[in-house]
């Protein structure tokens, strides 16, 4: 047995550091809850851990302190330009710090969220404090190409895949982002793993629904074209005269709901399109379970808890063959899958699912079964744990 794992062995528990810039914000608990709610369980699987909360000094308001979470302000180059050297403005803001926290209390592996800047981060740290690192990409664009483009763009790639390289392990949230990250790599090897996110299936579980007379459609997801709320709109517009009652929430905030609103009017059906904005942890969980069905039909995504949830409160669900959730959702079975940007196949599902209540009912305690016995917050938190103890095995 090597030395550290003889040292942990007699710790008996695991001290991890986290890096991360996704973490609940002021007035915003579902930022990145995605991390913060399995971490929560580590302490029951022997797990110790020490969050850094990681942003831009510029955007310190809207970071709130929560008990066991560190700050993490960092002064990087402005805009897109500096985020494949942002991670070195973090590491020489935090050096000297963690140095000061190994020392008192040894951490074992670090766990790095996305390769800019936390993963460029962690892969010097790593070789600083003499313990391994590993990264999880929790989205398609797993080199930065589509957020920063031209020459930027390619020092990003060249700093992620920097990264990916020496990484114990890369963490994907799912094939498809596992995919996305080989093909970057173009042939040199990287140590992929897939470990799916879950869902709470306490606050995310089946109860009184709507008022079947009055149909919900409901989304939840930011307003950008990528998310598809376009297409449901137009569903909706579609389903008028069927269901003279239909009514379309969004849940979300962004630059498209100028258009949107201006889509929902101009198709004459302005007061059956409800802008909920932002909503807690909470709400989201209470409108969930009042809806009769929910769709995003996004197309570029790489998983969507927001799906898993939707399916743990036991309601027909839609998404996008293709993407992240085309590979938990089973077409039919458990829930519903469209073509993307399919006008006609999503008005045709929303059709089958609305006017047959059985049918949703069936998808939505198979989609309850799904979550529930493959894709809770347990299962996340315990595969993290098995890649952790396999990187200082």
């Amino acid at each position: 047995m090597q030395p550290q794992a003889v040292a942990l062995e007699s710790r008996h528990k695991l001290h991890v550091l986290t890096l991360t810039p996704f973490y609940p914000r002021n007035e915003d608990d579902t930022c990145g809850c995605f991390i913060s709610e399995p971490l929560r369980l580590m302490p029951e699987l022997g797990v110790s851990s020490t969050v850094i909360s990681v942003h831009p000094v510029y955007r310190q308001d809207e970071y709130i302190a929560r008990r066991g979470l560190r700050d993490g302000g960092y002064l990087p180059i402005p805009g897109n330009l500096g985020l494949s050297s942002a991670g070195l403005f973090l590491y020489a803001g935090l050096r000297a710090r963690l140095h000061r926290l190994h020392r008192a209390r040894p951490f074992d592996v670090i766990h790095a969220h996305a390769a800019l800047p936390c993963g460029q981060a962690a892969r010097i740290l790593s070789r600083d404090l003499r313990i391994p690192f590993v990264v999880s990409v929790h989205g398609l664009d797993a080199f930065a190409t589509q957020q920063v483009r031209g020459l930027p763009g390619r020092w990003c790639e060249t700093a992620s895949r920097k990264v990916y390289v020496s990484a114990r392990s890369v963490i994907c949230v799912s094939e498809h982002v596992k995919q996305c990250v080989l093909a970057g790599m173009k042939g040199t090897p990287v140590a992929c793993r897939v470990a799916y996110n879950g869902v709470d299936p306490m606050r995310f579980s089946p109860g009184q629904g709507g008022d079947n007379s009055e149909p919900v459609i409901l989304s939840v997801g930011n307003l950008h074209p990528i998310k598809g709320h376009e297409l449901v709109v137009r569903a909706v517009a579609a389903l008028k005269d069927t269901y003279s009652d239909l009514r379309y929430e969004i849940i979300g905030m962004g630059p498209e709901a100028h258009r949107l609103r201006a889509l929902a009017e101009k198709l004459d059906i302005k007061s059956r399109v409800i802008f909920l904005g932002c909503c807690s942890r909470q709400e989201v969980a209470d409108k969930m379970r009042q809806c009769s069905v929910f769709v995003l039909p996004s197309r570029y995504e790489a998983l969507g808890c927001v799906y898993l949830e939707a399916m743990a409160c036991g309601k027909a669900t839609i998404g996008c063959h293709g993407q992240g959730i085309s590979e938990i959702i089973r077409h039919g079975e458990n829930g519903w899958l469209i073509k993307p940007e399919s006008l006609a196949e999503l008005v045709d599902g929303l059709f089958h699912l609305l006017g047959n209540p059985s049918l949703s009912e069936r998808l939505g305690r198979e989609g309850r079964r799904t979550t529930a016995e493959q894709f809770t917050l347990h299962h996340q938190a315990e595969h993290w744990l098995r890649i952790y103890r396999e990187c200082i095995a």
